[in-house]
């Protein structure tokens, strides 16, 4: 151990220390990185968590809110992060935790994020950003080509130009989704005449100027919760995100959507964008992207894609036809830390005209000045770390290949997972996987017999009890620790749009093995016969065994 880390930094000799490079590595910072490092490729991979203690229990361990009069050796706080956070954090990398949409990383991002951590790169301003700003410029670039697949000639001449922006990097696709209904926002009510645009004079002024009552944003029922932030924070109203019904596979209803349109403007409210999602949370189904195209294009209104889940599907020959239309879009929404493999967190919106973001640009004398490449100016925050980075060495050591390998095989994982669960007694599908995400539950053949004919209250009443067994199985599973699925609430149309408890599962770990997927049946399995679960039993078999005539 060196000096350094021997005393305590009191003094301003020791605080300067801590800032330089030491002579030699500590071990126990080393026994840090080692863990981390480890995690990240497979440590601990038999359980989500390394320890299986409750919440209550670990917040005891981060009650105090006193800073230290004095400080304590770097070796006594890497002590504490082994034992209290690195030992307790969920291991959202192992193949098992097939839950959430944080998956396993590629084993280049660690050692590449502590050269973007080193080098301190602040991307609101060139000078604090000099070869990342091109860098940030170039991936945005390709992400756009990718997408909107524009000539050579095109990004050659507005890649790097001053006063255009192809897209914008930020935090992850909420800020994503904000910023681009932010930019349509400003160019539906810019300025006209006397009127200075509502950028400047304000949502009421520009209400009043364009003679209307209010403005909306319209997606399907599936849309992502950001939307309703988004609605909330530029001044529209959170009533004024208008939710359009769904079909039987969670896909906006266009007929529906043009009623929709026809309605607010009948009521004199101007309607602001079309969202189609491209990938729901929920389910993993893609809205028809071609077809509301064909209605924001009718009526004159910016075209979103949500694309935060399933946008890296354009990679794959086989499936990148789900996104046909997403070309047509004004701007997309793409989380490079979900289906790019890169850390949390870091998203990306795309724009087709590369002029769009000028709407919300923002300058100040002493950052972002007019006319400069300051990437600040257009976005919404402000101070961001370098992790265009990551996101280059993704597409270059992954590349298109690479990446579609990693989509196509994420799809025919959840496809078997459907044919698994489908071949089962005891477990029901309930939404198909369209990209890799499915939901189910645990409702045996015979009980989905009995429900088919039931009457429409014994079906209603043997449903709420599924739900609470299914409620209890998932919180089991998550408790054990070896492995997880999340759960969420659907109405599918073959339980008369009831509110029906699944689990739903993301498959897109590469390292998540058809063995992983049976052992997750077994223990469900397993749990339902937990003597907690034998009073719902019961109350199911009295209810069904009524009605089974």
């Amino acid at each position: 151990m060196t000096d350094s880390n021997k005393h305590a930094c009191a003094s301003l000799e020791n605080l300067y220390r801590i800032f330089t490079v030491p002579e030699a590595p500590d071990s126990t910072l080393m026994q840090l990185d080692d863990a981390i490092s480890d995690n990240m490729i497979g440590f601990l991979q038999q359980h989500i968590v390394a320890e299986e203690t409750d919440l209550l229990e670990i917040e005891k361990d981060f009650t105090n809110t006193d800073i230290p009069e004095e400080p304590v050796f770097v070796s006594e706080q890497t002590e504490f992060l082994l034992e209290k956070v690195v030992a307790q954090s969920v291991h959202t990398a192992s193949p098992s935790f097939i839950g959430h949409m944080t998956s396993a990383l590629p084993y280049f991002m660690i050692p590449l994020s502590k050269i973007m951590i080193a080098l301190n790169q602040n991307l609101v301003k060139t000078e604090t950003s000099k070869a990342f700003t091109p860098l940030e410029r170039q991936v945005l670039g390709m992400m756009h080509r990718l997408i909107y697949q524009s000539g050579e000639e095109f990004y050659q001449r507005w890649l790097h130009d001053s006063h255009q922006h192809l897209g914008a990097f930020c935090s992850g696709g909420t800020v994503a989704n904000i910023t681009a209904l932010w930019a349509a926002r400003n160019r539906a009510f810019g300025a006209d005449g006397e009127f200075r645009g509502i950028a400047q004079e304000g949502v009421f002024k520009a209400f009043k100027h364009y003679g209307v009552d209010g403005a909306a944003i319209l997606v399907s029922k599936r849309g992502h919760y950001s939307l309703s932030k988004a609605v909330d924070v530029l001044g529209i109203g959170r009533e004024y995100i208008v939710a359009v019904d769904t079909d039987e596979n969670n896909r906006i209803r266009p007929d529906l959507l043009q009623k929709k349109i026809d309605l607010l403007k009948k009521e004199n409210v101007k309607p602001l964008a079309i969202v189609g999602i491209a990938g729901t949370t929920e389910t993993g189904n893609v809205d028809p992207l071609d077809k509301l195209a064909d209605i924001a294009e009718a009526e004159g209104i910016h075209f979103h894609v949500d694309a935060a889940w399933g946008g890296p599907a354009i990679f794959s020959r086989a499936h990148g036809k789900l996104l046909k239309g997403i070309e047509r879009a004004d701007s997309v929404t793409i989380d490079a830390h979900k289906q790019l493999y890169v850390p949390m967190g870091v998203g990306m919106v795309l724009f087709k005209d590369p002029a769009a973001l000028n709407s919300i640009e923002h300058h100040a004398q002493y950052i972002i000045r007019q006319g400069s490449k300051d990437l600040g100016s257009n976005t919404l925050e402000g101070s961001r770390p370098g992790m265009a980075m990551l996101v280059h060495s993704g597409l270059n050591i992954i590349g298109r290949q690479g990446y579609e390998l990693l989509v196509d095989q994420g799809i025919e994982k959840a496809r078997l997972f459907a044919d698994m669960i489908r071949q089962s007694d005891d477990f029901e599908v309930i939404s198909e996987p369209e990209l890799n995400i499915l939901t189910y539950r645990w409702a045996p053949a015979s009980v989905r017999r009995v429900l088919v004919d039931a009457d429409p209250d014994v079906r209603k009443r043997a449903n709420d009890i599924l739900n609470k067994i299914n409620r209890y199985v998932q919180k089991a599973l998550r408790e054990h620790g070896r492995s997880f699925v999340s759960r969420t609430r659907l109405t599918p149309k073959r339980y008369d749009q009831q509110l029906i408890t699944v689990y739903r599962v993301v498959l897109a770990n590469p390292l998540t093995t058809t063995e992983i997927l049976v052992d997750v049946l077994e223990e469900q399995r397993q749990i339902v016969t937990d003597k907690a679960l034998r009073k719902r039993m019961n109350q199911l078999q009295e209810l069904l065994g009524k009605n089974a005539a």
